[in-house]
């Protein structure tokens, strides 16, 4: 690798022997996947996905710490993923011993680490940080040392910013030294796509379902999606920005998709057009029965597949501020068709602390609340770690938390069918 005079003298130890090993593991980063360079971090901001104070993670906390000894803060200010306890969720006595005296005993401690160490304020928590409420929205064409999947695959499709998928604690030390490696999802050629995907379904697909049948199919590759524009028309609004949120989480888990184009909607393709499909590039129809095919084939994890819910969880990733009130809006009125006033399953909507907080400002958040649904700012992910918690009945819209956890995937409408007393539930 072809180091600056600068980056060769902090690798040297001019600045410090600890500064040193930060340069010396994006440079080792770098030469893993045959980078020439490194290049400057242009964000204003960066994001961090370890958020968790779990008891296992001392030698996290033991990095943490030699950084801050040592004075050397992260060169930006940073949001991180979401805090994974939260009073309001619903959780038994045994589920709570659990979580505070196995689990994330560190998290205090580890959430005052962050605090030293740059964090952008007590309420930067979410996987969602691009949302206008959080505030750490890159502009395109800036180069970010981010990682959290869903997060990464946002700023890069939707935004245009450039970031690899990159690992816990890389995300911390581009930011230390401002630099990172230049390959990937950093160069053009890299953005390129080397698969056609085709939607032809007579419906409005599944966000979380069509980017679940994408990564599977296309894995780490760039997918240039042609279609779908006739269901999200070609401006990216909030309802398409939301729809492209999580249908980018779906890709990202399913697969390993860092970057997608969306022909005549993302900022790339728009520009671009189909000069950034590749040479011989693979081509992927999705129909309905593609669609109900993939569904068909997730395996059920529950114990009891024939098991009543006994809790769902909406928002992985975090909802947006128009989700919240959409929700609210169709789940007043499936309780109201059902003849129902209260949810049938105890449910938990997830947001953003200060997209919640927008929200609570608005006459939705009574009307939700007498739903008997809760709001929490938790990663849903990470109260299902809990062994206790692994074993319930859990259901859930998000392909992200089905992926990596327990939790049994229904679709919007079938989820909604099911909390509010619905024939089908």
């Amino acid at each position: 690798m072809i180091l600056t005079k600068e980056q060769q003298a902090i690798l040297d130890g001019e600045k410090g022997e600890v500064l040193a090993k930060v340069m010396k593991t994006m440079v080792m980063y770098g030469d893993a996947f045959g980078a020439e360079k490194l290049v400057p971090i242009t964000s204003k901001y960066n994001h961090l996905v370890t958020s968790f104070g779990l008891k296992v993670m001392s030698p996290v906390y033991d990095l943490m710490q030699t950084l801050l000894d040592a004075g050397v803060a992260s060169g930006q200010k940073f949001s991180v993923d979401p805090r994974p306890l939260d009073k309001n969720v619903p959780a038994s006595f045994l589920q709570n011993f659990v979580f505070n005296k196995f689990m994330y005993t560190k998290q205090d401690f580890y959430e005052k680490q962050l605090a030293e160490l740059g964090l952008l304020d007590e309420n930067a928590f979410s996987c969602t940080c691009y949302m206008d409420e959080m505030g750490n929205k890159p502009e395109k064409g800036e180069v970010l040392s981010w990682a959290e999947s869903s997060a990464v695959v946002y700023a890069n499709s939707v935004l245009g910013a450039r970031c690899n998928r990159n690992s816990g604690i890389i995300d911390i030390m581009g930011s230390i030294v401002g630099y990172v490696p230049y390959f990937g999802l950093l160069t053009d050629e890299g953005r390129r796509t080397t698969w056609i995907v085709r939607v032809n379904t007579t419906k409005k697909p599944e966000a979380q379902l069509l980017g679940s049948a994408i990564g599977m199919q296309v894995m780490e590759d760039v997918p240039y999606v042609v279609g779908l524009d006739k269901w999200l028309g070609t401006e990216l609004d909030d309802a398409a920005c939301s729809y492209l949120k999580d249908f980018g989480a779906a890709t990202a888990s399913n697969g390993a998709v860092g970057l997608y184009h969306i022909a005549n909607l993302t900022p790339e393709a728009v520009e671009l057009g189909e000069s950034l499909i590749a040479e011989g590039a693979r081509e992927y129809v999705i129909d309905d029965a593609e669609l109900e095919r993939v569904q068909r084939e997730y395996p059920v994890m529950w114990k009891n597949p024939d098991a009543t819910p006994k809790l769902c969880f909406v928002g992985c990733p975090h909802l947006s501020l128009e989700q919240l009130k959409d929700w609210t809006d169709k789940i007043e009125a499936s309780l109201a068709a059902n003849g129902k006033k209260k949810v049938t399953v105890p449910t938990v909507l997830t947001a953003a602390p200060k997209v919640l907080e927008a929200f609570r400002a608005t006459e939705y958040a009574t009307r939700l609340t007498a739903t008997g649904v809760v709001t929490s700012y938790i990663c849903p992910l990470m109260y299902m770690n809990n062994p206790l918690c692994k074993k319930m009945p859990v259901i859930t819209s998000s392909n992200k938390l089905r992926t990596y956890t327990s939790a049994r995937y229904y679709t919007d409408a079938e989820i909604l069918s099911a909390i509010t007393g619905g024939k089908n539930a």
